[in-house]
Parts: C-alpha cells; sequence; structure tokens
C-alpha cells in the first residue's frame, strides 16, 4: 500500500468528520502525524480530545476511505483506543462513511 500523505488523511478525515461528530477526537500516527478532530473537521495539532484513537496513517487512511473496517481493525490490534471503545467505534463508523 502506497503510504498516504498527511494532506490526504487530513481532508478525508475533515470531508467524513465535518458536522458529524459529537465530541472529540484526537488521531495519533507516531512518528507522522496527530489530528485534532470535531464536528468542525480535522486539523494537525496535539490538542486533548474525548477519545484517542491510535494507528498507522495507512489504517486511519484505510478507515476514512472505506478500505478498512474499524471494528475489524480494533480486534486485530491495528487501532488502539483510549478513552470509550463504544463511542471510538461509533467515530470509526462515521469517518468510514460518507453519508
Amino acid at each position: 500500500m502506497i503510504q498516504p500523505s498527511k494532506a490526504d488523511i487530513l481532508d478525508l478525515v475533515t470531508a467524513r468528520s465535518k458536522g458529524r461528530i459529537r465530541g472529540s477526537v484526537r488521531l495519533e500516527m507516531p512518528e507522522f502525524a496527530t489530528f485534532y478532530v470535531d464536528e468542525s473537521g480535522a486539523v494537525e495539532s496535539d490538542w486533548e480530545a474525548d477519545i484517542t484513537l491510535t494507528a498507522a496513517p495507512e489504517v486511519f487512511y484505510g478507515i476514512a476511505t472505506g478500505e478498512e473496517n474499524p471494528a475489524k481493525a480494533f480486534m486485530m490490534r491495528k487501532l488502539k483506543v483510549d478513552g470509550s471503545t463504544m463511542k471510538a467505534l461509533k467515530i470509526g463508523e462515521i469517518l468510514s462513511s460518507s453519508e
């Protein structure tokens, strides 16, 4: 898989989350980037959030494109959750659909 750029992930996550996420989430991609996401979209920042999700950039990109199932990524330990697992999976569903 080709490594996505920060801009690729930021644009996709913003498009999926804008007006749809309740609360906030921090997406941590070690040695790559950290994004803060809320109902206004995503920005590159390490601000504190309600939930922190940690994964490789390819995993977040896969979730945002719908190629990676967030629940499966969590079960396979590709996605680490710090906070409410149920809330994190709901956020994963929002990020993986464009509805």
